[in-house]
């Protein structure tokens, strides 16, 4: 579906940022009682772990359909659930990142529903921007409009400021938390990155 050298790339970078979020679950869950309910910290790393399952799928295909819009139905659900967390902040970096992790759903939410759009040139292109067949074929590529380049733009430049948010959060942090988020950065980075291929 993308340029092949970035396929690797962005299964790696999603890979591990799912794998840091799995794990910190099982550290959190591990001696609570099963009918304890789920903490707004373990919830945003289920909503992490889903992202980045999802953005892997994105990556080597393209997501379209039922398939598509399931997705769409789940970063909703999670964006939602994610509301009390905001209004639970005690701090003003703590609403930033829950509006982080609410940005990065939004996104997720917009580049499945505008993949068939942002990709149409790239789809009819064999995924190269080079037309494969398209003369025997009779497909002509569709130039992506321009109401969905200035949305694209937008989420990309919002995943950017919040990958740069959380890398500065890094910086600044004295506790064990670095390593998550990191991976909120990577995660913002790559999101960022699939966006502006999508609309290569």
């Amino acid at each position: 579906m993308l340029e092949t050298p970035w396929v690797p790339v962005l299964t790696i970078v999603f890979g591990l940022t799912g794998l840091i979020c799995v794990g910190d679950l099982v550290i959190r869950r591990r001696g609570v009682p099963r009918d304890q309910a789920i903490s707004d910290a373990e919830l945003v790393d289920i909503n992490h772990a889903v992202m980045s399952a999802a953005m892997i799928l994105m990556a080597w295909l393209m997501v379209v359909g039922v398939v598509a819009w399931a997705q769409v139905a789940i970063f909703a659900i999670l964006a939602l659930a994610l509301l009390p967390a905001y209004r639970l902040a005690r701090s003003i970096s703590e609403r930033v990142d829950v509006l982080g992790h609410i940005t990065q759903n939004l996104a997720m939410i917009w580049m499945l529903a505008a993949m068939p759009t942002l990709m149409s040139e790239m789809a009819i292109g064999g995924g190269s921007g080079h037309s494969h067949g398209g003369a025997a074929s009779g497909a002509v590529p569709t130039a992506t409009p321009v109401w969905a380049d200035m949305v694209n733009v937008a989420f990309v430049g919002l995943t950017a400021i919040g990958a740069l948010w959380w890398l500065y959060r890094a910086a600044m942090t004295t506790s064990g938390h670095r390593l998550h988020l990191l991976s909120y950065a990577g995660m913002g980075a790559g999101m960022g990155t699939m966006l502006l291929l999508m609309n290569g």
